[in-house]
């Protein structure tokens, strides 16, 4: 018994495996987008001392 790839293609896009995989693919992203954030937040708290740049001496 051999299945058109058709008829194969209708059979899967009918299921539940697609929704699946998208699924999956979109938590992958998700959780690759959280840790850049994290490492982006990191990476911003060592760039430069928490009180450089809270004040300004000027003088004439």
């Amino acid at each position: 018994m051999s299945v058109s790839l058709n008829s194969a293609y209708s059979q899967f896009s009918k299921s539940d495996l697609p929704l699946a995989v998208g699924i999956q693919m979109l938590s992958k992203v998700k959780q690759s987008a959280e840790a850049q954030g994290a490492q982006m937040v990191q990476m911003l708290q060592q760039s430069a001392p928490p009180q450089a740049g809270s004040k300004i001496d000027i003088r004439v």
